[in-house]
Parts: structure tokens; C-alpha cells; sequence
């Protein structure tokens, strides 16, 4: 087993394996970019209709089990980004990293109750950012990391796939 890679999935929110549920300081500042030309996340109501997704929302069974159903996605890249491997995580978070290429979907139609579904599962760890992407779309809107605890190490999605997808969906 690779370090920092635990047996089970802890759920978003729960502490790190032996860390009690105190107050400690502050979280390191976020590691992620600014939005693009001073743009701020769309209000709730006048969301996009489209989503890059990079890491377990890229497969089919976790969309149906937050959304209900699968979206149609077609591929995309996010140059200048890498979904890192978090520490004590079984899924990534966008980060800044010049010369990566980070290959996810574009989802489409998105409606605005699914909006709010996905900022729920999402939470405070992510902000929501408009970046430029390949394949189609100059730009999009994905959820960026906002924490810290990142791994030096690219999230493998094969292994998730593999190893974790079946307990993670057990979570949700």
C-alpha cells in the first residue's frame, strides 16, 4: 500500500484518522488560483450549464448517486492544472501546475437543483472557478481546491477505479 493511502474512505469532513474533533489553527491559505480576470463564482441561480469534472466525477456511478442521473460529458483538458492527490483522501483537487495537462469531461445541462447537489458534495475543501480548457471550450467552470494537504503525486484515477470506487460509493 502507497503511503498516506488508508483502507477505507473517510467522508468528506471527518478528521484525519486518529486526530480528535478539536479546534486547532487556522488551515493553510488555499492553494488555488484566482478566477480568471477577476471573475467570482455565478450566483446560485444563474449557473452555467456546463462543468469540467477531473476526478470521481468523471465516473458514471457517482453522478447517478449525487445527481440521479448521468449528464452527457464530452473530453476536455485543463492546461497549467494537475488533480493532485490529497493526503488522507481518496479524490483529488485541481491545483495550479504549469506544464501539467489534467484530462476530465465537460458536462452539459446541468440544471440548477443539480448546481446546488454538487455544492454540497463538493463543500468548503472546493471553490468554484472559471479556467481555460482544450478540446472544444475555450473556458469552464470546475471546482478548484481550496486546501491544503496536497501530495506531490497526480490522483490515478485507474487506481480509484480499482481500489476505492466501491467503498467511496458506499458513502454517498
Amino acid at each position: 500500500m502507497a503511503p498516506d493511502v488508508h483502507p477505507f474512505v473517510p467522508r468528506r469532513g471527518d478528521p484525519e484518522p486518529g486526530r480528535p474533533l478539536v479546534p486547532g489553527p487556522d488551515p493553510p491559505a488555499p492553494l488555488a488560483a484566482p478566477p480568471i480576470s477577476g471573475e467570482t463564482p455565478p450566483m446560485a441561480d444563474h449557473r452555467p450549464d456546463t462543468l469540467f469534472v477531473y476526478g470521481t466525477l468523471r465516473f458514471p456511478e457517482v453522478l447517478h448517486a449525487v445527481l440521479g442521473r448521468v449528464p452527457s460529458g464530452t473530453p476536455a483538458e485543463a492546461a497549467g492544472w494537475r488533480a493532485a492527490a490529497i493526503r488522507h483522501r481518496a479524490y483529488p483537487g485541481l491545483v495550479p501546475s504549469p506544464g501539467s495537462v489534467t484530462r476530465g469531461l465537460l458536462l452539459a445541462d446541468l440544471t440548477p437543483a443539480e448546481w446546488q447537489l454538487l455544492d454540497e458534495y463538493e463543500g468548503a475543501e472546493y471553490d468554484l472557478r472559471r479556467i481555460p480548457l482544450e478540446g472544444g471550450t475555450p473556458y469552464g467552470w470546475t471546482y478548484v481546491w481550496a486546501a491544503g494537504d496536497v501530495r506531490p503525486d497526480t490522483w490515478d484515477a485507474e487506481a480509484f477505479r480499482t481500489h476505492g470506487l466501491p467503498a467511496f460509493l458506499t458513502l454517498l
